[in-house]
């Protein structure tokens, strides 16, 4: 089963929760395009990383989600698409990539409001269950940040109703 990023729940709420998610190491594209040919594009330089294409040859676990960034709105053509290195990763410990799009970051702990959803994790849903969950903190008295991440759980060929994804927004 593929490792998922790890986090603590704090509360939960009806329909989100208030999440703790661990410090870890980020393999990361910026791609200037739209959501669908930003993930799209991002995501082949990401596999070859952690698939041999770094400066160790070396096999690096696969990790669950793939996050789609955007600091602004679903209607940016700016998104930040990474992988989240395997727990326990140290960035001083990381190969190099080969490729000179991917940057290797450590990102701290961070608290965050997180909902669940089902289906293709398409721009118009994206909006849609994003929208939610900020109404959702909004009258829960929790501010959120405008970053948005779309994180999705399961690889494009399974049936688009299956898909599990969520939707993760950093509180403010």
């Amino acid at each position: 089963m593929t490792e998922r990023q790890k986090y603590q729940v704090l509360q939960k709420f009806d329909d989100f929760e208030l999440r703790l998610y661990d410090a870890c190491v980020a393999a990361e594209v910026n791609i200037n395009n739209d959501y669908a040919a930003a993930t799209s594009a991002a995501f082949r330089p990401l596999f070859n990383y952690i698939s041999k294409g770094n400066a160790a040859s070396q096999s690096i676990a696969m990790t669950a989600p793939v996050i789609a960034t955007t600091d602004t709105n679903l209607d940016t053509d700016l998104w930040k698409v990474h992988f989240v290195m395997p727990a326990g990763s140290n960035l001083k410990d990381m190969p190099l990539p080969k490729d000179s799009n991917i940057e290797l970051h450590q990102l701290p702990a961070q608290t965050c409001a997180a909902s669940a959803f089902r289906g293709r994790a398409n721009k118009r849903l994206s909006e849609k269950e994003e929208k939610r969950l900020r109404l959702s903190a909004q009258k829960n008295n929790i501010s959120l940040s405008q970053e948005t991440r779309i994180c999705r759980f399961d690889p494009p060929f399974k049936p688009g109703i299956l898909q599990y994804n969520e939707i993760v927004i950093p509180i403010s």
